[in-house]
C-alpha cells in the first residue's frame, strides 16, 4: 500500500498590520489540522484577532529536532500542517528549515503561502538598487565570526539586507561604517507596517548621527538595508582583509601594517587603524 501524503504548508503572516493577512493565508489555517507556530501566545493573540481557532503545537529554535518525529507521524498519516512564525514569512531567519527539509524527504505535498516579508518590503523602500541583493540575516555578536562577516559585506557588490536587534543598531550601523566606509549609502527601516513606521535613509555617517538625535531610532523591529560595494574598489579591500588576516597570525601589528602598506600602497597609519578595528572586536 502506498504511503499517505501529507501537506505541509508554509504561511506567511503579517509583519505588523494585520490588513495585509490575505484570505489565502486565513483558508489556509482554518484548513489545517495543526498550526507550529514560533511562539504559540503570540500566534494565538494573532489567531484570535483573525477569528481563527485551530490547535497549535510550539516550534522554535530549541525545540525543532524533537518535534520532528511526532510532525512527520501526523504528516504520515495524512495531516495537513501550517507552519507560522512569529511575523513574516517562516525559515527566513526563523525556524521550520528542518521540518520542510524532512517533509520534502518523506515526499510529502510542501507549499509556501507567500505574503508579508520584512526583507522585500524594507528593500522596496529603501531607495537602493534592487535589481540584485542578498539576505545575510543578523550578524554575529560579537569576535572573529563578526568581523569575518563584516569584511565579506564591505566586499558584496550587491545591495545588501540585515535584521538587527535594536539595542545593538547603533553598535552594527558604527560597525558597517568602519568596514564599508562612512559614505556607503543605506537605509533603517523600523516597525515596518505598523502605526510608527520610520525609513531613515542616507550614508552610514549620516545614519549615525540620526541615531543619536532621535530617540524612536533604536525601537522596535529593525531592518537594515545596505547599499553594495563600488564595482572598482572591493577586489583591492578584499586582497588587504585578506592580507591582514593571514600576516596577523605569524607577525606582530606593527610589522603586519608595515609589510600591508608596501604590498597595497596604502597609508600605514590607515593599515594600522584597521588593523586596532579588528582587534577591539575580537
Amino acid at each position: 500500500m502506498a504511503a499517505t501524503v501529507g501537506r505541509l504548508d508554509i504561511v506567511a503572516t503579517p509583519i505588523g498590520n494585520l490588513a495585509d493577512f490575505s484570505q489565502r493565508a486565513r483558508d489556509t489555517l482554518l484548513a489545517a489540522d495543526l498550526i507550529a507556530a514560533e511562539d504559540t501566545r503570540r500566534t494565538g493573540q494573532m489567531l484570535t484577532l483573525l477569528g481563527i481557532s485551530r490547535p497549535l503545537v510550539s516550534l522554535h529554535d530549541h525545540n525543532e529536532r524533537a518535534r520532528l518525529a511526532p510532525l512527520l507521524e501526523r504528516l504520515a498519516a495524512g495531516g495537513r500542517i501550517a507552519l507560522v512564525s512569529d511575523a513574516g514569512t517562516p525559515l527566513v531567519s526563523d525556524p521550520g528549515y528542518a521540518l520542510v527539509q524532512a517533509a520534502i524527504d518523506g515526499g510529502h505535498l510542501v507549499q509556501a503561502i507567500p505574503g508579508p516579508s520584512a526583507v522585500l518590503a524594507a528593500l522596496a523602500s529603501a531607495g537602493l538598487p534592487t535589481d540584485r541583493f542578498c539576505f545575510d540575516g543578523f550578524l554575529p555578536v560579537r569576535g572573529r565570526q563578526r568581523e569575518t562577516r563584516l569584511q565579506q559585506i564591505a566586499a558584496e557588490l550587491r545591495t545588501i539586507v540585515l535584521f538587527e536587534a535594536p539595542h545593538r543598531i547603533v553598535a552594527t550601523l558604527n560597525d558597517l561604517a568602519a568596514a564599508c566606509g562612512a559614505q556607503r549609502r543605506a537605509a533603517v527601516a523600523r516597525e515596518l507596517t505598523k502605526t510608527f513606521e520610520t525609513v531613515y535613509r542616507g550614508t552610514l555617517g549620516e545614519l549615525i548621527e540620526n541615531s543619536a538625535q532621535d530617540a524612536n531610532f533604536a525601537r522596535g523591529e529593525i531592518t537594515i538595508v545596505l547599499q553594495g560595494a563600488p564595482e572598482d574598489v572591493p577586489q583591492a579591500d578584499e586582497f588587504l582583509r585578506r592580507l591582514l588576516t593571514l600576516l596577523l597570525e605569524e607577525l606582530p601589528p606593527p610589522r603586519v601594517a608595515a609589510l600591508a602598506a608596501q604590498l597595497t600602497g596604502r597609508k600605514r597609519s590607515d593599515v594600522y587603524e584597521l588593523i586596532a578595528r579588528r582587534k577591539s572586536v575580537e
